[in-house]
């Protein structure tokens, strides 16, 4: 990304600020016991609000629902592939594992998948980043992993992929494979400066899945899951709540023309909720304060 705005910007002075947040520190606790959405943000959020850095950029998967009121996602540059992918010991695929054979996921949505659709697999709960999960392949004894296509893609590690698992089968999280620029709101200049990475269909197909989770007040503490794919005028979206236990799941799918994206999104997941989505959050958020 910073070589593609110097490239734009000749002269131009970019500088790339790594930030540590709480979910990149805190590896061997899971998402649920720690708060969710917004641990791979809030300390980013914080220098941008500061001024320390002009713009961040997150894997929109990471970012909540709801962001501060003084700061925006400007642009969605082009999604990489949304799909979530198997590294197997063997090359093996889903179809073939044997009976019990031990999958590791950081994800309730993937592992809640995984059980609904292939129930003699254990799932194995894993943390840490790309390459610490690949090596627990043989640390963990685990016949597989499951991570998202975009982070192995950019980091050139396609060859190691055993299985792209189709969207049919395990429905991607909110934004995946898309990363989101923030900046301060009306800070015109800076978004003036990167507005040429945006791609238009990238933004239409977030901004459905996005108001899907944000009218379900959804997190971390339930597999949820939505993707949404523009062809031509019209979008298509998929979404999916499942409850903690892996009993229940609802789904369901729709089409609209793509200039009601938002109002689509927010459609799904009333039909959802109408369906038995809002029994699964209110057995979840109630129970711990929360409003869904």
């Amino acid at each position: 990304m910073a070589a593609r705005i110097r490239e734009q910007h000749p002269g131009a002075s970019v500088e790339l600020v790594v930030i540590k947040t709480k979910g990149d520190i805190m590896q061997d606790v899971s998402l649920v016991q720690i708060g969710g959405k917004g641990l791979f943000i809030k300390e980013i959020e914080e220098a941008l609000l500061r001024g320390d850095v002009d713009i961040a950029i997150h894997s929109m998967k990471d970012v909540p629902a709801e962001l501060p009121e003084e700061l925006e996602i400007a642009v969605t540059p082009l999604r990489e592939d949304p799909r979530d992918v198997l590294i197997s010991t063997g090359n093996q695929k889903l179809e073939t594992m044997p009976h019990g054979a031990r999958i590791g996921t950081c994800s309730l949505r993937r592992g809640f998948q995984l059980r609904n659709r292939m129930p003699d697999l254990a799932i194995v709960p894993l943390r840490g980043n790309l390459d610490t999960r690949i090596r627990k392949l043989e640390t963990e004894n685990l016949a597989g992993v499951i991570v998202a296509a975009a982070g192995m893609r950019r980091m050139g590690w396609a060859a190691k992929i055993s299985q792209f698992i189709p969207v049919e089968l395990m429905l991607p999280a909110v934004g995946q494979g898309v990363l989101g620029i923030e900046t301060r709101r009306g800070d015109s200049s800076v978004g003036e400066a990167i507005a040429f990475l945006h791609d238009p269909v990238t933004w239409c197909e977030v901004g459905a899945e996005r108001a899907f989770l944000q009218r379900l007040g959804g997190g971390c503490q339930l597999p949820i899951a939505a993707y949404a794919k523009k062809t031509g005028e019209e979008i298509a979206i998929g979404g999916l709540v499942g409850s903690v236990d892996g009993r229940a799941m609802i789904r369901h799918d729709m089409k609209g023309p793509a200039s009601d994206f938002g109002i689509l999104g927010r459609e799904l997941a009333d039909r959802i909720l109408a369906q038995g989505g809002r029994a699964i959050l209110d057995q979840v958020y109630l129970g711990d304060g929360r409003e869904s």
